[in-house]
């Protein structure tokens, strides 16, 4: 039976239940707020179908400053087959994204097309969730996984799983060593930037690094002095 809405009879459809569920769907891909999406899914039964679909077609997700845990970010994208880019940076407020979180966001069918993702302050994350989720993203050209407390057993990982790496960001990864990046700009040929802020690595190591591969832009710009001029001679 149909809701009865501004007067109308029990077999009319109300106004709000009206659109095409294309364009319904087309509208809610606008909506950027989390909160936003879980009420109109609230809605009615069509709105649900109309997020799902939305989610669906979506190539981009952003939970950096939204309070989400492991359990919800895996429920929006597991909906997300079409997914390019994800980024789930904890912020003050916090995305709360744990191991299980990863490994649960490992099964979703987006993962092997993902072309950029940030774990950016995930702190609550270690090598098993990174490893877990990286070995799936075999398309994956950009990675942010600074500040967290990954070692080189995560770079290991993506040195064998992500052939097309461009970018990474290791910012303040103070238990990454040599060994890691060392294996990491051997495997990924392709990789064009590298962000070491706040590493305890030496410079020797950046040394190495430009010597197989000399076009390797090792960020910040800068570093050392003595990077810049080995940078020229190359």
């Amino acid at each position: 039976m149909r809701r009865r809405v501004g007067g109308r009879g029990d077999g009319e459809e109300a106004e709000i239940d009206r659109l095409p569920i294309d364009l319904l769907a087309h509208i809610l891909t606008l909506l950027t707020c989390f909160k936003d999406l879980a009420q109109a899914s609230s809605v009615s039964r069509k709105w649900r179908q109309g997020v799902q679909e939305s989610l669906a077609r979506r190539q981009r997700l952003s939970f950096s400053g939204w309070k989400v845990d492991d359990d919800s970010a895996t429920r929006l994208v597991l909906h997300a087959y079409s997914l390019k880019e994800l980024d789930i940076s904890r912020s003050c407020w916090g995305c709360q994204i744990t191991d299980h979180g990863l490994y649960q966001l490992s099964m979703a069918k987006c993962i092997s097309n993902l072309s950029s993702v940030s774990l950016w302050g995930s702190t609550g994350i270690t090598d098993t969730g990174v490893v877990q989720l990286i070995s799936g993203a075999r398309s994956l050209q950009h990675l942010n996984i600074g500040g967290t407390f990954i070692t080189d057993t995560s770079l290991f990982a993506i040195a064998d799983s992500c052939p097309h790496l461009k970018t990474i960001g290791l910012w303040g990864c103070r238990h990454v060593t040599e060994s890691g990046l060392i294996a990491l700009v051997n495997k990924c040929r392709k990789l064009e930037s590298i962000n070491v802020r706040g590493m305890r690595v030496s410079v020797d190591c950046f040394i190495v690094l430009l010597t197989i591969s000399p076009a390797l832009q090792i960020e910040p710009k800068g570093l050392m002095p003595s990077i810049d001029r080995l940078s020229l001679v190359f």
